[in-house]
């Protein structure tokens, strides 16, 4: 039993075909493509506001070279978002579950930032490394820790996704079990586990959207040292 807990973490295959393809492609299909007219549909006006929004407020304390990653970073949060939704349907397959897929978004982007930095600026890229008014002794040591941090941070960002949709979507399947197993024997103590999994599932709705924003939002912050 505990070892089908983790089934739905593996990747699906179909007549040999893995299914995290579709996974991928599915959210780009989901969204109207806006128009050119002055007036569209309600749905389209709420997403070009909320892409607005979003956009501004992540490029506000970035300079004008930042902004060149707008659509990227935006285009990224969309598809974090769809696919961490998606994933809270059943028998469905969430892609951002598996730590390859996150650190394949991670890595790249951080190492876009540092590149960046290093060309742009090297000397104060360089200068993260040391903090500014630190003793002489102290130098070597401070030097090693800062750039230690600095590699860690495309593996946090990977492993800080991963981890949160883990553990949801396991808290999810052992309270379903726990309703299933429950609801012959103890109704009314079912009724309220089922309770707890309505709560549960509202929370990770929050949580998928919220690790998709903070991905976004740490590589901005990134790119924010770096240009």
């Amino acid at each position: 039993m505990m070892v089908s807990f983790f089934d739905q973490f593996a990747s699906p295959m179909y007549l040999g075909i893995p299914l995290i393809a579709i996974a991928i492609t599915l959210p780009w299909v989901l969204y109207p493509t806006p128009s050119s007219r002055w007036v569209n549909n309600r749905l389209t006006t709420i997403q070009g506001w909320s892409i607005n929004r979003f956009t501004n407020q992540l490029m506000l304390p970035l300079n004008m070279g930042g902004h060149k990653w707008a659509l990227l970073l935006t285009s990224l949060m969309i598809f974090l978002v769809t696919i961490n939704m998606l994933g809270l349907l059943p028998y469905t397959f969430t892609p951002t579950t598996q730590l390859s897929f996150n650190m394949g978004f991670a890595v790249p982007l951080w190492l876009a930032t540092v590149i960046i930095g290093m060309r742009n600026q090297p000397t104060v890229a360089l200068g993260h490394l040391l903090p500014e008014g630190t003793p002489i002794l102290l130098i070597p040591v401070l030097i090693i820790i800062e750039t230690i941090s600095l590699f860690i941070r495309p593996l946090a960002l990977g492993v800080r996704l991963t981890a949160n949709l883990t553990a949801g979507h396991l808290l999810i399947q052992l309270i379903a079990t726990a309703v299933f197993v429950l609801l012959p024997m103890m109704p009314t103590v079912a009724i309220l586990t089922a309770t707890v999994l309505f709560l549960l599932t509202l929370l990770e709705i929050a949580v998928a959207m919220i690790q998709a924003y903070v991905f976004v939002l740490l590589l901005s912050l990134y790119l924010q040292e770096n240009v």
